[in-house]
């Protein structure tokens, strides 16, 4: 199954940064991909590495992959009730206070790696489980319009944004 990228009019303005930039190649092979790729990325880490922090008040990068877990579990949950038709108003969350409430810090980074793993498997088994016709399925997240098949390419942006964060921000502090 091969899923077309998500266009205008299925989403609200306010989620086109995660959309804006055409997606060169089968989304659910992508999203794989870049589980390898960020399991490569996050094992160049040792545990006290991965407490660095590029600057005051930002997160180490255990809570940055707390967060990327925590929103690949959001964005599953969401096409999970929008693929069914779940019409009812999904909630947003907020990031800064599920970071405090995860202690990130004081899990093993390779535990935190492996929960990553587990929930991007769990999202790419969702995604191809969903009928055809799930996709285009409504509905409304943070208060805004979407479809389903908008969440395969949020998982996809997200995560590709904090990667890289990851390179620019943090690997010049560590290397």
């Amino acid at each position: 199954m091969t899923l077309a990228q998500p266009q205008p009019g299925e989403y609200a303005e306010a989620y086109a940064h995660y959309l804006g930039t055409p997606v060169q190649g089968d989304v659910l092979t992508l999203l794989e991909t870049q589980a390898a790729e960020l399991g490569l990325l996050f094992r160049r880490f040792s545990d006290s590495q991965a407490l660095h922090r590029y600057a005051p008040g930002k997160w180490s990068l255990k809570d940055l992959l707390q967060h990327l877990t925590d929103t690949e579990r959001m964005f599953t949950y969401r096409c999970l009730r929008i693929g069914r038709g779940d019409t009812a108003p999904l909630p947003g969350f907020d990031e800064n206070a599920f970071a405090a409430a995860a202690q990130s810090d004081g899990r093993p980074l390779g535990l935190l790696l492996v929960d990553f793993q587990a929930a991007r498997a769990a999202s790419l088994a969702l995604f191809r489980s969903l009928p055809e016709a799930a996709w285009l399925n409504p509905g409304t997240t943070n208060g805004r319009q979407v479809t389903a098949r908008c969440m395969p390419y949020f998982a996809l942006a997200h995560a590709a944004h904090h990667l890289a964060v990851v390179r620019e921000r943090y690997l010049p502090g560590l290397m």
